[in-house]
């Protein structure tokens, strides 16, 4: 390291700036990215030969404005670590193919050139491990005040002026979109903030110039600046607030990320080009959100989670309002979800058999399970609208009001509300999987029986029982892999049921259908606002059910056609499924078999319920900004909880408790 910085002290030119940085960068980068402890006694060497030798920092400031005189800041400021005004696809495009053909350098950029020093795309992870006293210490070694008024080029304070100048331009253009004003009429009323703030930037930047032109220190105020930026940051909430009640669109999430990045670069220049304020704590939380952009400008990963986390939160409020209707508070609540999952048990229990049936036809593999899916699809609308409930499609639902009633981060007031939450979260899952199973078999054996009384024959014969049989097996029979490829499905139905629901808010479907003249003219005003509302309510529900049953009948179409044992195992077919293998066999079972096929329809359950939970709740979480583990807390208080009451965790009191609520 010394040796670098003897080379830059005897160095007659400053041509090979780049090359000097870039070194002196490799030589404190440590071997791994997340040794911090290397890096700081890295950092600290180095200010420690700077404070030793004047002429060695004196040659690295000469360094470093040499490479900024010479190039171009201004996309650096206003384009590094903010989204460009493109599609998510078109991003997502760009950066794969930047990955596999990576662009050319343009040494006249800064920005690119950044990219050069810090080449290590982990760069950015033991730079933003450096503690607050260290960067502290870079600067105090560095000496900066001992610069004299010539050695500082005043095109670096021209480059972020004239990146505010861009950036206020960005800002208006964005906040007078159609998406934005859409959600929020009054700026068309009113005079927009974001269209005086693009005049108000125009007149400090003229007069900052010609302050810098006629060699005086600027004095320009900009706290009215600020406040406008404020202004423009309470649209974006109200814009968001009226979102959340008549739904999101991407390409509304895509405008108010892009304009949140622009407002926050903006500040962070104001901070910068402040000469009476502290530029200290601005410059390097600049210079870290620069190089985390830069070592992360290909990520395609990024590019997802940055713009689909508002609709993501959009879709899991949805699905949180949904879970709401899934928690018993009382027992005639409990008894009441009984009875609704008891519904949904009969139906499947005809399900199953229609699906037994159309195998026995022997269709063609893909009209087979095109008709698997429409039996699947039709069931579990019919179960819908009949208001019944299917168990597993639970915990999609109430994941996300688990989510959404998480105290606030460090905040240890709530957990008791969570708990609470949880345990009736759990009765009430318990209760609708019994209602699903308890009545699935019975109907199954009722219908076997039925069959075999009137036809003389069972309704499956020896090979195929033996087949149903193997399939409840949690290994041999893989149907516990198979039981988590149908908990993935009912996941993403959950997410389905959600994005239809936001869909139909944000693009007033129902009131779209309400006004059809031909609809109105055939059933009337009156029924057609009727199923106007009856669509708004349940549009998601019935989409994530249709969705759900395709899914589970193409899956193991899908596995044959790939040759890839994958296929799907659900509870309540599982049971059902069962007990046409007791009927076929005569109920002439061993002992152990009958333990088996139990046990692997409550395997089978099991990890339907904890697959589609565990997703939901991490999107959920996700969504927020919250992380799973901040749950810990809530494992050992449930314990607890458990040895209190059990029986709460099973069975819903008689009277709701009133300090709980």
């Amino acid at each position: 390291m010394e040796q670098l910085l003897r080379e830059m002290q005897n160095s007659k030119t400053d041509q090979d700036s780049l090359g000097k940085l870039t070194a002196l960068v490799n030589a404190l980068r440590p071997a791994r990215a997340d040794d911090q402890v290397t890096a700081v006694n890295n950092i600290r060497a180095l200010c420690y030969l700077l404070e030793q030798n004047p002429e060695y920092r004196a040659s690295l400031r000469r360094e470093f404005f040499s490479l900024l005189d010479n190039t171009r800041q201004v996309n650096l400021y206003t384009e590094t670590g903010i989204l460009l005004n493109e599609s998510m696809m078109t991003a997502v495009k760009r950066r794969i193919g930047a990955k596999l053909l990576p662009p050319t350098i343009n040494e006249e950029h800064f920005s690119d050139l950044l990219g050069v020093i810090f080449h290590k795309p982990n760069d950015y992870l033991w730079l933003d491990a450096l503690p607050q006293e260290v960067w502290y210490e870079i600067g105090q070694a560095l000496h900066m005040h001992e610069l004299q008024e010539n050695e500082v080029p005043p095109h670096i304070r021209l480059q972020q002026l004239e990146a505010i100048q861009v950036l206020s331009c960005r800002i208006s253009a964005i906040g007078l979109e159609p998406e934005i004003i859409r959600n929020h009429p009054d700026v068309e009323r009113f005079e927009s903030p974001f269209v005086r703030l693009n005049a108000e930037v125009l007149n400090y930047i003229e007069q900052y110039r010609h302050d810098l032109t006629a060699r005086r220190a600027p004095d320009e105020d900009h706290s009215h600046l600020l406040v406008l930026l404020e202004q423009c940051e309470a649209i974006m909430g109200k814009v968001w607030k009226y979102a959340s009640k008549n739904g999101a669109s991407v390409s509304l999430t895509y405008h108010l990320l892009r304009l949140k990045q622009h407002i926050d670069r903006m500040k962070l220049l104001f901070e910068l080009v402040d000469p009476k304020g502290e530029q200290a704590d601005a410059l390097i939380r600049l210079f870290k959100a620069l190089v985390t952009a830069e070592n992360r400008k290909n990520s395609v990963r990024d590019v997802f989670s940055e713009n689909t986390e508002l609709l993501a939160l959009q879709i899991t409020e949805h699905a949180s309002h949904t879970g709401e209707h899934y928690t018993s508070e009382s027992r005639r609540e409990w008894l009441d979800m009984f009875r609704s999952a008891a519904g949904a048990g009969v139906v499947v229990g005809f399900m199953a058999l229609i699906k037994i049936l159309i195998s026995k036809a022997h269709l063609p593999l893909l009209l087979e399970a095109f008709a698997f899916s429409l039996n699947y699809a039709i069931g579990f609308m019919l179960i819908h609208i009949m208001h019944c409930t299917i168990a597993t499609k639970q915990p999609a639902m109430t994941a996300a009001r688990i989510a959404a009633a998480l105290p606030a981060p460090g905040s240890k007031e709530g957990y008791g509300t969570l708990v609470e939450l949880i345990v009736k979260v759990v009765r009430t899952q318990f209760i609708a999987i019994l209602g699903n199973v308890l009545l699935a078999m019975p109907v199954a054996l009722a219908i076997a029986w039925l069959w075999w009384d009137s036809l003389g024959s069972h309704v499956v014969g020896p090979e195929k029982a033996a087949h149903l049989m193997h399939d409840l097996m949690p290994i041999s029979g893989m149907g516990v892999p198979h039981a988590a490829i149908a908990g993935v499905c009912l996941f993403m139905a959950g997410l389905i049921s959600g994005y239809y629901d936001n869909k139909a808010l944000y693009n007033k479907i129902p009131q779209r259908i309400a006004a059809l003249p031909l609809l109105r003219k055939t059933i009337g005003d009156y029924r057609s606002q009727r199923l106007a509302q009856y669509i708004e309510h349940n549009l998601g529900a019935l989409a994530g059910n249709f969705y759900f049953g395709f899914m589970l009948g193409c899956i193991g179409t899908v596995g044959i056609l790939l040759g890839l044992p994958i296929d799907i195992r659900h509870i309540t077919f599982s049971a059902a499924n069962f007990s046409f293998v007791l009927a076929a066999n005569d109920f002439y079972l061993p002992m152990w078999s009958v333990i088996w096929g139990l046990l692997g329809v409550a395997l089978i359950g099991t990890t339907n319920l904890v697959t589609s939970f565990v997703l939901a709740l991490w999107v959920a979480l996700r969504s927020r900004k919250r992380r799973l583990g901040e749950l810990q807390p809530v494992l050992g208080l449930l314990w607890k909880r458990f040895w209190q009451r059990p029986v709460d965790f099973f069975i819903a009191p008689k009277q709701v408790d009133k300090v709980n609520e």
